[in-house]
């Protein structure tokens, strides 16, 4: 799990995401329902750029079954959020990815957590093996990851 020590070098895949005005809360930072945002984008974005989801047709999708995150520094509007993402785990059918929010060009996260997706079969909704082209692509960041 990602500790408020970790850098940007811990996470082998980075994205820039940018905040918005409407991100920010009462209290002048990005509310936190926001990150949890961040973390969708940044493991679906990377999924799908590589070809390896197709949201609308897909036979197998990931079902998020678990999240949390660890709040370190804020974030807030105008803010470029740079979001690293590794796996931690690949299982039969689940994946544990960890983000790694980073504020602008800051080298220390500001927030961390992760979530697990299940991999479902579109039409019966019923757990199936993570498919050969994914695990592949996802060892690739697991082996980035271990030698860094």
């Amino acid at each position: 799990m990602s500790s408020k020590e970790e850098t940007r070098a811990a996470y082998p895949h980075t994205q820039a995401i940018t905040t918005r005005w409407m991100d920010n809360d009462v209290y002048g930072h990005v509310n936190n329902v926001q990150y949890y945002s961040y973390f969708d984008t940044v493991v679906n974005q990377w999924l799908i750029e590589r070809g390896l989801l197709d949201f609308q047709n897909s036979e197998v999708i990931g079902l998020v079954i678990e999240t949390s995150c660890a709040y370190f520094s804020p974030i807030a509007f105008p803010d470029v959020v740079q979001a690293g993402l590794r796996v931690a785990r690949i299982g039969n059918s689940s994946i544990r990815y960890e983000v790694g929010l980073f504020r602008n060009d800051e080298d220390t996260v500001s927030a961390a957590g992760h979530f697990i997706h299940v991999y479902v079969d579109r039409k019966t909704n019923r757990p199936v093996r993570v498919p050969d082209a994914m695990r592949e692509a996802l060892a690739e960041i697991q082996s980035i990851q271990t030698n860094n």
